[in-house]
């Protein structure tokens, strides 16, 4: 296994952080890598809000949970998909661009991620780590008042990043036979691997550093997927002008 795989298969959720203050010029490092990430027809429909004020991260801290390292955390970032830029490349040539089509959503909310992704990835191969931060889309007509976002532009998930002063254990994933098909999607689930997977999941919590619990996959995916999840996202997206069409 080369380093890049060892760093990807690597990744842990990091919430605890050391005191160490980040320089400008590794920041400038990750993300100029993480540009770096494939994007739909070049559209580059990214922005990267890095919220320095401590008001600020201690407000959205409370909406997006709470989760208290959002203001303790040396970097705190907010990934936005934006088609701001395109809109204005529109003007400077003199024509409307065509607002709200689902395409559109879906190649800003792609590009966002790939260059989240890649920035996640850089900052780990530095020897930080960090978490995803979804609860800012608890409430983000605020998240959007507090940081001053624009009509076609909407916060898709924050990152916490630092220097880790914790090491948990990773994650089990998925089986790779139950997420990898061949030439058809063959729409069969082999509650066999399922279950056994469960239990992978079960050892874990019951084993990790930090609290255990006495849960397993399907059991937290059929409580989340049974109730509503964040149904203001869809007025919210058509305020800011995406998903119309």
């Amino acid at each position: 296994m080369n380093a890049m795989l060892s760093v990807m298969k690597g990744h842990r959720s990091i919430r605890k952080f050391k005191e160490i203050e980040l320089e400008d010029k590794l920041v400038k490092k990750i993300l100029e890598a993480a540009q770096y990430a494939s994007t739909s027809n070049f559209i580059q429909a990214c922005t990267v809000i890095r919220v320095n004020n401590q008001e600020t991260r201690a407000e959205i801290a409370d909406l997006a949970g709470p989760q208290p390292w959002v203001a303790q955390c040396p970097l705190f970032l907010v990934f936005c998909a934006d088609l701001k830029r395109a809109e204005q490349a529109c003007s400077m040539h003199k024509v409307e661009m065509v607002k709200g089509f689902t395409e559109q959503f879906i190649i800003a909310t792609v590009d966002v991620a790939l260059v989240a992704q890649n920035t996640m990835l850089a900052a780990e191969s530095l020897g930080l780590g960090g978490v995803y931060i979804g609860g800012i889309r608890n409430n983000p007509e605020k998240v959007c008042e507090l940081l001053d976002i624009p009509d076609m532009v909407y916060p898709v998930f924050g990152m916490c990043l630092g220097f880790p002063d914790e090491d948990p254990g990773r994650k089990p994933r998925l089986p790779l036979e139950l997420v990898l098909k061949t030439d058809t999607y063959s729409d069969t689930c082999d509650d066999t691997l399922l279950s056994a997977y469960d239990q992978t999941c079960c050892d874990y919590y019951n084993h990790r550093d930090c609290a255990n619990r006495d849960d397993n996959w399907t059991q937290q995916i059929a409580r989340m997927m049974s109730q509503p999840l964040r149904p203001h996202m869809l007025d919210f997206l058509n305020s800011k002008s995406f998903l119309l069409k």
